[in-house]
């Protein structure tokens, strides 16, 4: 159960460094973000799926 409390706040952590580099990179505009900007928000969006399934998965098992 405690491993899986740590799981969950490391995607939450994770998910917010990705969303945080992919909001900065489309503020600053540039070459990183046309190469990566797109590429960013995908990663975020996985990553928030991940964490998702992880929290749902939590409460039907502990819940």
């Amino acid at each position: 159960m405690l491993f899986l409390k740590i799981l969950i706040i490391v995607c939450i952590v994770v998910t917010g460094g990705i969303m945080l580099g992919g909001v900065l990179s489309m503020s600053r505009g540039g070459d990183f973000n046309k190469k990566h900007g797109n590429k960013l928000m995908r990663a975020r969006v996985i990553a928030q799926g991940v964490t998702l399934a992880l929290i749902v998965l939590y409460l039907l098992m502990y819940a």
